[in-house]
């Protein structure tokens, strides 16, 4: 084999936030500054640079639309368990009388912690409402 083509110099400015993160990544790799800047121009400047950039960039939108989906389904999944909820309590607690409603006011401060604390537990340790409901919820089995 001959001899390898003698590499030839270019001296470039770096912005020094750039210059510092080069260094440290070379340190990390144990290669040169040299070596790892000639590497990322020729990724820069290959032809299947903006393939790779654009499929990085499809993936990750294809990420943030799943995830985008799931965060619907589940304020879809609260807020229909808001209504229920809230549609039940309505039609099956009776209007207290004046004396029974002071007394209902004052524990409900002590009935608000504890649910507050039994949701914290939930929250802490599962399993999660949204994990409990199928994910592919067919709308045509649904009565309501």
């Amino acid at each position: 084999m001959g001899k390898p083509p003698k590499k030839q110099r270019l001296s470039v400015y770096l912005d020094p936030d750039i210059k510092k993160s080069l260094a440290a990544h070379a340190a990390r790799r144990d290669h040169s500054e040299s070596l790892i800047a000639e590497a990322a121009i020729a990724s820069f400047l290959s032809p299947d640079a903006a393939e790779r950039q654009e499929a990085a960039v499809t993936k990750r939108l294809d990420q943030l639309d799943r995830r985008m989906a799931r965060m619907e389904r589940d304020l879809g999944i609260s807020v229909e368990t808001l209504a229920i909820f809230v549609r039940f309590w309505l039609t099956t607690t009776p209007a207290l009388p004046e004396p029974a409603a002071q007394a209902a006011r004052a524990k409900a401060g002590e009935r608000y912690e504890g649910f507050i604390a039994a949701l914290g537990r939930r929250l802490a340790k599962g399993p999660k409402l949204r994990q409990e409901i199928p994910e592919d919820v067919d709308a045509a089995t649904q009565s309501d």
